[in-house]
């Protein structure tokens, strides 16, 4: 048993990914990825209104490298690096990503593929990587009717 009382199996690389969940999960998914003992970050999208912003947000609240670019290939190259914080596996919980779409939805569109293109690096490391984008319950249906 975890030290939470539930196992989430966050420990498994074969089953994380990008993931939409509701900022009320952020907490029960940050406390079950310190049970898996893997590396978890938490960060607040909220007030992200285009690229640059985002790329800011994700620099400081990632400690990415004081020489890292602020772009899409720059944030790629770090999230399938992340030698400057080392665990056997990572968890990035992403909230307000709701206000981050409604504002950009391009950018938050190449997120999310940026984020997929981390986790399967990751996964064929055999490094569990997940990332958490926390939407708001309308968005779920809006995406679902979007299809894939």
């Amino acid at each position: 048993m975890t030290d939470s009382g539930f196992d989430l199996g966050l420990g498994d690389a074969r089953q994380a990914g990008v993931f939409f969940v509701t900022s009320e999960d952020l907490d029960s998914l940050a406390a079950a990825g310190r049970d898996a003992a893997l590396g978890v970050r938490r960060v607040d999208l909220s007030g992200c209104e285009n690229k640059a912003s985002l790329m800011l947000r994700l620099a400081t609240q990632l400690d990415f490298p004081d020489s890292t670019g602020r772009n899409w290939d720059a944030l790629s190259d770090n999230l399938r690096d992340l030698s400057w914080l080392p665990a056997p596996g990572y968890v990035l919980l992403l909230d307000q990503g709701a206000e981050l779409r409604r504002r950009d939805e391009a950018v938050f569109d190449t997120l999310l593929d940026v984020l997929d293109e981390a986790a399967q690096f990751w996964a064929g490391q055999d490094v569990p990587f997940w990332a958490f984008l926390a939407l708001d319950e309308d968005d779920f249906e809006e995406l679902d009717a979007q299809g894939p």
